[in-house]
């Protein structure tokens, strides 16, 4: 009986704690390197991380205690524009990212997944810096109903062939590999990701860049 008591306790003092001290230690450092929550800018974005779960191209779940969205602030601000504006052309969907600010160490993870093979160009190599997704500057990101469910973009998020690839999209379509639908919804989540600064990803429809990668070196710094 006491020792139900003392737990009734413990666990009415951790449900009393602040939000901040409920974080996990990977999200508390993403903090202490000068990350923000997305939901802090807008709650509205929808987050769905892709590598807590084990359906990515790795097979594993790489981040085991991160489920909140991370960008650094000017990224985490440009994001919230782009939310906004596609609400204002479409308040029937919303923004769902996928993967944002990384730490370098599960980089080299998923480094260590494609070296040697032909994907190898779809991962930044941590011995050259890495990517932007390392300093907080990219986030990986598609499009939704209200209920999460996610619209068709003619590939799942990760994957690594032309079929993912913008600059090929005509021949897609035209193909049949990709719908016109898919197409459309890809120049919709640009339109509203580009409204807000960021650049896309010549090979990757979700990925979109705030800066480029010699400004982020130049001024940032990598999150460990």
């Amino acid at each position: 009986m006491v020792k139900q008591q003392l737990l009734i306790m413990a666990l009415a003092a951790v449900l009393a704690l602040p939000a901040a001290a409920q974080k996990s230690k990977t999200e508390q450092s993403m903090e202490r390197q000068g990350m923000v929550d997305i939901h802090t800018k807008d709650k509205t974005i929808q987050v769905s991380l892709m590598y807590s779960r084990a359906d990515n191209f790795t097979g594993t779940v790489l981040y085991t205690d991160l489920r909140r969205a991370y960008l650094h602030p000017k990224a985490a601000a440009a994001l919230a524009k782009a939310q906004k504006r596609l609400k204002q052309l479409r308040p029937d969907l919303s923004l769902k990212v996928y993967d944002a600010a990384r730490p370098m160490s599960i980089q080299q993870k998923m480094w260590d997944k494609v070296k040697g093979t032909p994907k190898y160009f779809y991962v930044s190599n941590p011995a050259r810096g890495g990517g932007l997704h390392n300093y907080g500057m990219a986030v990986d990101v598609t499009l939704c109903t209200l209920d999460g469910d996610t619209l068709d973009m003619g590939t799942k998020i990760d994957y690594m062939g032309r079929a993912a690839h913008i600059d090929a999209e005509a021949a897609l379509v035209k193909s049949g590999r990709i719908s016109r639908r898919a197409l459309e919804n890809r120049k919709l989540l640009r339109e509203v990701m580009r409204y807000a600064g960021f650049k896309p990803l010549r090979t990757e429809w979700w990925h979109f860049n705030l800066i480029s990668r010699a400004t982020a070196k130049k001024y940032y710094k990598v999150i460990k």
